[in-house]
């Protein structure tokens, strides 16, 4: 239901990335959030992410897309530590133009992708929409806890 709920804000609302728990599990945290995405029928520019401490798992909820993945980033910049994604959500890290050499991953409901802290990854294609359930890994505990 609380997740759900999470998904109907986001669709009405345009949110893309909430974060419904981060929790400290003992030598790690864990962060629980609901990703929502719009259609995509090409990449923005330098919508390449990559967090340099943070590993995120998805497990996709509904839709469909293509995702690429891979450590070659294509003139990745560090993202300022005032933006909210590094404080709130995902730590330090990069974004970037492309992904040299990548991985394509076509995404439906049911999957579960593993993204490794240092990995860059890249939604190139959504058919319609995603809604994917993201858990992420936090060893060094540097987002807040909720």
């Amino acid at each position: 239901e609380e997740l759900q709920a999470y998904i109907a804000r986001a669709r009405a609302n345009n949110i893309i990335d909430q974060q419904v728990r981060a929790l400290d599990v003992g030598r790690t945290n864990v962060d629980v959030g609901v990703v929502h995405r719009n259609r995509l029928d090409r990449p923005g520019d330098r919508s390449v992410a990559e967090h340099h401490q943070v590993s995120e798992v998805y497990h996709i909820i509904e839709g469909t897309a293509t995702l690429v993945t891979g450590p070659d980033l294509v003139d990745a910049r560090a993202r300022p530590a005032t933006n909210t994604a590094v404080r709130m959500l995902n730590g330090p890290g990069s974004d970037a133009a492309s992904i040299r050499n990548g991985v394509e991953h076509h995404l439906k409901p049911g999957d579960v992708i593993v993204i490794p802290a240092g990995t860059g990854h890249w939604f190139t294609k959504i058919d319609d929409h995603i809604t994917y359930l993201m858990i992420r890994l936090d060893p060094d505990k540097i987002v807040p806890l909720k």
